[in-house]
């Protein structure tokens, strides 16, 4: 058996233990991405575990996870690196009758010890063993922070200007997840590995219920999958992915709720809907008969 092989095998053994249901061309990704050390672009709808493969990554590795929460104003400061300026007051004030030169009381003041590591500098900073960062929501972020993050992981290192250029001597695993809110510019995606993750079908979307809740009624599960797939199929604003799946199932569950009926649904659609446009619409649906013997 190949190396490759027996590393797919690994990952789809590790995620499997870690209660994510992969499949070959995930495992096979993810491969590329310990092999390669190039950074995966992972895109797909929300609620179908991108993020998730990032965090069980990293357990299944036994590594650190840095993680990097993307939204529109985020800037490079708060990505990369920020001066603890107040303890760096506090230092000058205490040290004023020190004896140390200006010059002196200052190179202090601009060393590791004073420094804010934001994730993209911690990504690069550890010693131990390359972490997993994820770079979530890429989308969200504006193109110029983009056309930055690029310049970072083209190379992976990090100038600040008062320490000098940081390399990693780790070079970190990067998992970037995106919603499509936006188009990404054609240089981000060249720099990646791509991977798309969808609605999962029907057995393996129960495959994950069961994964992830062990005592689920078979029954149940499969009613859930059935319901979950016709609403996916409404056009709705907000469809709802296997997290909210998962949700629904948790709740029923927790409900004592072994068969689902009209009734349970209408009760339980806050689990489903998070816009209020497509509870009514399923709402709707509902009382004309939409599950009348079909689950």
């Amino acid at each position: 058996m190949g190396r490759i092989e027996t590393n797919m095998m690994f990952i789809e053994q590790a995620f499997q233990e870690q209660g994510y249901v992969t499949d070959r061309s995930t495992a096979t990704a993810l491969q590329l991405v310990m092999a390669l050390k190039k950074p995966l672009l992972v895109e797909g709808p929300a609620g179908v575990g991108k993020t998730e493969i990032a965090k069980v990554l990293a357990r299944a590795l036994d590594t650190r996870l840095i993680r990097l929460q993307c939204y529109e104003g985020l800037d490079v400061n708060t990505a990369l690196y920020e001066w603890n300026y107040q303890k760096q007051l506090l230092h000058l004030k205490l040290t004023e009758q020190s004896g140390m030169t200006p010059a002196e009381r200052e190179a202090e003041i601009f060393s590791s010890d004073f420094l804010f590591r934001r994730p993209l500098l911690e990504a690069i900073s550890d010693v131990d063993a390359s972490p997993v960062l994820l770079i979530d929501e890429v989308d969200r972020a504006d193109e110029e922070f983009e056309a930055f993050l690029l310049e970072v992981l083209a190379e992976f290192q990090i100038t600040v200007p008062e320490l000098g250029t940081l390399y990693a001597r780790h070079r970190p695993y990067v998992i970037l997840t995106s919603n499509r809110t936006r188009e990404l510019s054609e240089a981000l995606r060249r720099r990646c590995l791509y991977h798309w993750i969808s609605y999962p079908d029907p057995e393996k979307e129960k495959a994950i219920l069961a994964s992830r809740l062990p005592g689920i009624d078979t029954r149940l599960a499969g009613q859930i999958v059935n319901i979950m797939e016709r609403i996916r199929r409404m056009p709705l604003d907000k469809i709802p992915g296997v997290a909210e799946s998962l949700d629904w199932a948790h709740a029923l569950t927790v409900l004592h709720q072994g068969e689902l009926d009209a009734q349970t649904v209408k009760e339980t659609l806050g689990c489903i809907a998070k816009d209020l446009d497509d509870w009514k619409q399923i709402e709707q649906a509902l009382e004309e008969g939409w599950m009348s013997g079909n689950v």
